[in-house]
């Protein structure tokens, strides 16, 4: 396994390192810091053909989906969506009548 290291992209300094699993599993993770960031992320499993390039690129690529998913106003989630019914929200077959009446009606 190869030891822990630093690298920059995109202006932010990157530490890594792998740890073993606190539960005293044999399961060692990647875990990271990103400066700026108060946060320490551990998003994958720690494997023996792991290569500083390989475990380079995960980490960015983990990162820039994080900092997409954080930008978002408004996540998509199920539990988050307007149950059906719910005020101000028409239902699905209602929503679809009214376009197709609209159609038609714009069709004459």
């Amino acid at each position: 396994m190869i030891a822990g290291f630093t690298f920059v992209h995109d202006d932010r300094t990157y530490a890594c390192h792998a740890e073993e699993r606190a539960a005293g599993e044999a399961e060692w993770w990647w875990w990271f810091t990103v400066t700026r960031d108060g946060n320490r992320y551990a998003p994958f499993h720690a494997v023996a053909r792991d290569t500083r390039a390989s475990v380079q690129s995960r980490i960015v690529a983990y990162y820039a989906n994080h900092l997409a998913h954080r930008a978002m106003t408004q996540r998509e989630h199920w539990a988050r969506r307007p149950k059906p019914g719910a005020p101000g929200v028409a239902p699905a077959r209602a929503a679809a009548a009214g376009a197709a009446a609209a159609a038609a009606a714009k069709a004459k």
